[in-house]
């Protein structure tokens, strides 16, 4: 750590190891689930930003990554992702996947993950930026007119980055039995987190708080057009 000038104007600089060390410690209770804490600190987040924002690399906030995208917060990444509780053997998708960071994270934590990103320039770096961290447990996916991949379901886990009206029952099909979907689920604007778990008989909903993210585009969801500049990974 780096201490410039004086006085109150002082400017703290840290290191990229201090600010993601700093960051982590600071996700608790928030993020209380130790296997997501360990994936997280083993992932870089820099590289999955423009260089010019990597100074904020591990703000706990979104970034910009273009094409009316963000990067997710740290915080909402962690919250997600504990929710699924992984083990280590699932098989999951990773709907909206954006920059790729969240899918880096979810290939530390599971077998396979199988990522699914609208924009296609998205698509094209985060395979390059996932190649060159070396994660081959990870395949990319430029998204169809269906939601999510049903060609590969089902998926023990499912995750959604980006915000649906309703819960998308087509997703809800591709979860295998005894799996678990999280999902931003409301209007444009504003949405609540929704954890989906399927049974023998059905699936259950709970409430996992407040978000805001781009809209889901495609059947079931919302159609293109309008558009808000909010959290995908």
């Amino acid at each position: 750590m780096t201490n410039t000038g004086n006085g109150e104007n002082a400017r703290v600089l840290l290191s990229t190891e201090d600010a993601r060390a700093l960051l982590l410690r600071s996700l608790p209770p928030d993020v209380a689930d130790a296997r997501v804490l360990e994936a997280m600190s083993r992932v870089p987040r820099e590289r999955f930003i423009d260089p010019e924002f990597a100074p904020y690399a591990y703000a706990d906030r979104p970034l910009p990554i273009g094409h009316g995208q963000t990067i997710s917060q740290p915080r909402i990444v962690g919250m997600m992702l504990q929710e699924l509780a992984l083990k280590g053997h699932e098989r999951v998708l990773d709907l909206g996947s954006g920059s790729g960071y969240q899918a880096a994270i979810l290939a530390e934590l599971a077998q396979e993950v199988i990522a699914v990103e609208l924009v296609p320039e998205l698509v094209e770096r985060s395979r390059r930026v996932l190649a060159e961290l070396g994660y081959q447990n990870v395949t990319v996916h430029q998204a169809t007119s269906e939601l999510g991949w049903p060609a590969e379901a089902p998926y023990d886990a499912i995750i959604v980055a980006a915000a649906s009206p309703r819960i998308p029952m087509s997703l809800v099909e591709q979860l295998a039995e005894g799996g678990r979907m999280i999902i931003p689920v409301g209007e444009r604007s504003r949405q609540e987190l929704m954890l989906v778990e399927r049974g023998k008989e059905g699936f259950t909903v709970s409430r996992k708080g407040a978000c805001g993210f781009v809209p889901l585009i495609g059947k079931e969801a919302f159609t293109a057009g309008e558009s808000s500049e909010r959290q995908t990974p």
